[in-house]
């Protein structure tokens, strides 16, 4: 289906606005100046993502848009002549041969194997094959496009086709460097790739996957229509940079014992060359950016900056501030973002003035010996820059003594060892040790009083309204747990429970006349069943319960087999259709360090909740980039925490705008890697926890309030998230003071996991007692296991009048508001 077919007005306007901004998610990490081009109509195109576009991750993420171009039909569309045709149409061929072999691959393994087989395979990808193709390696304009997909269930390898590029694609890309007059090349991912060899490549753009108007989004910057904007919010460099302290993609248990040392926190604490820094990004044009003053008050730091278009090219630039801290009885990372702002359109020789601010009392440290964040003594020194290996200091705060500024209490257990620590000494990375003691910056003395110490009780008061107390038992089970078939099947097992809106994920049950609320999936948009029918039963997806994309790889037999589970619409029964718009994945919205870009995305899918009834959207997503191989790094924004909360906190106040359009943050927390998802511990320290894994939920629920947040299908250190009080009351409802609605994601029976389990799958009666408040998708074990645990006083009527009473408020604040 091409763009002119689009036949709904909000269909229209979301694209619309999205082609705004889709050039800002674009990093641009080369360039020689031979882009954009300058008139020339004729191209050629290589490489798999030319018409194997992606537009963003496997699973959840998936989003059923009216229609998708690739980057070849977006081309032609807008009036180039495409010269390798021949080449595309034999790689098509190659591609197919190498399709038919890695399905007859699975289908092996499926019969050795049958349960196991079949869930290891449901959202396998295939890596992209080796080929011989005889390609035109001189002419005038060509472009590369390397895609690589992940997603849900799988995580990504360091091996050619995935991470690494095979022989063929470097082959062909420097064969194509250096003989074409002008080569770009382009990166259709979701994260990085290794590009070491390819270092005669002059111009390389991350295109990355930016939902339905990728492919219009790159041919707009390619022809100069539109300029790249964005920076990376994760360190791109080679495989064998990667740091390997922690374990990764164990099955049963997952040692991060690299502790606060993620990302950019190790690479420049450590001083390691990489290759694309966190926070690069060029555009078509150059900037230079000056400090203009730097104040203090209380114990928030402003920073005045001047940036001015010293290029040719409009275009936009972004500023980082970031914090170094003294290393005490606690060490710390080099230096950690607290700030950022991106610049208007500058044209040439245009200037800017940006303001960045932060409050030091937001960026604590944890110090586990006692329970404490801290500011401790020392010398604190803020740093402005474009990247996080182009900073320079701006200003010194000196605290005399260690400040106390928040006292809690240690909640999640220790992980059975030290974390491994990394001497900073404040060395600039790249450059040679700083002297600051005699530098003219500005310098400030922070008086400890202007922050006030905040003490946790832990003693949060939940009330129980009296008619939930005169509900059944029965009703008060049917609602902590989502609405489920009594018959069972795999739509109320894998994502698309809901009878009330067709390929919803689920909804609650109908109690005391009470309207379900209905959840939908995210978070690249909202996922909905494209085509669907409608019986006496309610609505229904044609397509089954799992998405599209986490079948494509599966034997035809199998997709068969799939299909049986599938609803039947009755003889004659009209199909319709339904169709959302596909915004940009995570990563990619983060990559513009643009708030306002975030919040028009989610006041788009809060718009589109309104009209397809729909009142939790699952998503934000912000867990963090710990390691660049996680299958669903696309759906999250950053190895920051900061950004995380930031971008997070963005999209849900757009979303929230919207009546009975909510949120639901997730997977909290520490849901790192796909392998084993459902039982894999991680066991990572006290510290590492609260500054990095738990403190992008803490910024986002600072900067706005979402309805609810889903637990995540791991352990930490040897407890389900979803049954840790200590998680869920002490630390989210106490500690964050968050009052809304805690789920589960979407917990199966062992059987369907396709593993062998070291810890046992959660209860819905552990759910409970922990304070969650709906386990999902549910099923008739689910509550049997409410009303059997009631009975035998394993549960409280309390704590299950508790959790029913969140459900209970929300359901009838969403029927009232109807």
């Amino acid at each position: 289906m091409v763009r002119s077919q689009i036949d709904d007005d909000y269909e229209t306007k979301h694209v619309n606005i999205l082609d705004e901004y889709l050039p800002e998610c674009m990093v641009l990490l080369r360039k020689n100046g031979d882009f954009p081009l300058n008139g020339e109509k004729s191209i050629a195109l290589y490489g798999n993502g030319v018409r194997k576009t992606i537009k963003g991750g496997t699973g959840s993420g998936e989003v059923n848009s009216r229609y998708f171009e690739t980057i070849e039909e977006a081309f032609t569309k807008e009036g180039y002549e495409i010269l390798t045709k021949k080449y595309l149409d034999n790689y098509d061929k190659e591609y197919e041969k190498a399709l038919k072999k890695f399905k007859n691959h699975i289908l092996v393994e499926i019969l050795k194997n049958p349960i196991t087989g079949i869930m290891n395979s449901i959202g396998a990808i295939m890596n992209e094959p080796e080929y011989k193709i005889n390609i035109d390696s001189t002419g005038d304009v060509a472009i590369y496009v390397l895609s690589r997909v992940s997603g849900e269930g799988s995580d990504r390898t360091f091996v050619k086709g995935d991470f690494l590029l095979t022989d063929t694609e470097k082959n062909i890309i420097l064969s194509l460097a250096r003989g074409y007059k002008k080569f770009m090349l382009v990166l259709n991912t979701g994260g990085p790739v290794d590009l070491s060899g390819l270092e005669e490549v002059e111009n390389i753009l991350v295109l990355s996957q930016l939902g339905v108007n990728t492919s219009k989004a790159l041919v707009d910057v390619i022809s100069g229509k539109k300029y790249p904007s964005g920076k990376l919010t994760t360190t791109w460099t080679k495989s064998s940079d990667y740091p390997t302290i922690g374990n990764f993609g164990d099955s049963s248990d997952t040692n991060y014992k690299e502790g606060i040392y993620v990302g950019y926190r190790y690479f420049d604490t450590a001083n390691m060359e990489v290759m694309f820094p966190f926070g690069y990004g060029l555009g078509y044009t150059d900037f230079n950016y000056n400090v203009q003053s730097v104040n203090l008050v209380n114990d928030e730091v402003t920073v005045q900056a001047s940036v001015q278009n010293i290029g040719n090219f409009k275009g936009k630039e972004i500023l980082e501030l970031y914090l170094s801290k003294p290393n005490t009885e606690l060490d710390e990372p080099y230096q950690v973002l607290v700030g950022f702002e991106k610049s208007k359109e500058l044209a040439p020789s245009e200037t800017d003035s940006i303001t960045l601010n932060f409050k030091l009392s937001d960026f604590t440290s944890y110090y586990a010996r006692n329970a404490t964040y801290i500011l401790d003594k020392g010398d604190y020194i803020v740093r402005l820059g474009n990247s996080s290996r182009n900073t320079e200091p701006c200003a010194i705060i000196n605290i005399e003594s260690r400040i106390v500024v928040k006292q809690v209490h240690n909640k999640l257990d220790e992980p059975g060892f030290e974390d491994v620590k990394i001497d900073s000494n404040l060395v600039h990375p790249g450059e040679g040790e700083e002297d600051l003691t005699n530098s003219n910056l500005p310098r400030f003395t922070l008086d400890p009083n202007c922050i006030e110490k905040e003490t946790i009780t832990y003693d949060k008061v939940f009330e129980i309204p009296e008619e939930v107390k005169q509900l059944s038992k029965e009703d008060k089970a049917h609602l902590v747990i989502g609405a489920f078939n009594p018959s069972g099947g795999l739509a109320s097992v894998i994502g698309s429970a809901s009878t009330t809106v067709a390929g919803a994920a689920g909804e609650t049950a109908t109690v005391a006349g009470l309207s379900p609320v209905i959840m939908a999936d995210g978070p690249a948009g909202l996922r909905l069943a494209s085509d669907y029918y409608t019986d006496r039963d309610g609505n229904h997806s044609t397509q089954g319960s799992i998405p599209i994309s986490m079948q494509q790889m599966l034997p035809g037999v199998i997709q068969w087999v799939f299909s049986l589970f599938n609803p039947k619409p009755p003889k004659n029964a009209e199909i319709k259709h339904q169709y959302t718009t596909a915004i940009p994945i995570g990563t990619a919205i983060a990559q513009t360090w643009n708030k306002e870009f975030a919040e028009i995305c989610g006041d788009i899918v809060g718009t589109e909740m309104g009209i397809f009834n729909v009142h939790l959207w699952l998503a934000p997503a912000l867990n963090i980039h710990r390691n660049v191989l996680c299958g669903r790094n696309y759906e999250y924004y950053s190895e920051d925490p900061f950004i995380s909360g930031i971008f997070a906190a963005a999209v849900t106040n757009g979303v929230q705008k919207h009546k009975n359009a909510y949120v639901t943050i997730k997977h909290f927390a520490a849901n790192n890697q796909e392998y084993n998802r459902y039982g894999s511990s991680s066991n990572v320290s006290e510290r590492a926890l609260r500054e990095i894994y738990l403190k992008g939920f803490e910024y986002c629920l600072k900067r706005s309030q979402p309805k609810a947040v889903m637990t995540s299908y791991n352990l930490i250190n040897g407890v389900h998230t979803s049954e840790s009080k200590e998680l869920t009351l002490d630390i989210l409802r106490n500690e964050f003071d968050f009052d809304g609605i805690v789920m589960t994601d979407w917990i199966v029976a062992s059987m369907f996991t396709g593993q062998v389990a070291k810890y046992a799958n959660p209860s819905a009666t552990g759910v409970v007692k922990a304070t969650g408040d709906i386990y999902m998708p549910g099923s008739k074990d689910d509550y049997n296991n409410i009303l059997d645990n009631l009975k035998n006083k394993k549960l409280s009527m309390e704590e299950l009048e508790l959790s029913a009473s969140r459900i209970y408020k929300l359901a009838k604040e969403v029927h009232n508001n109807n």
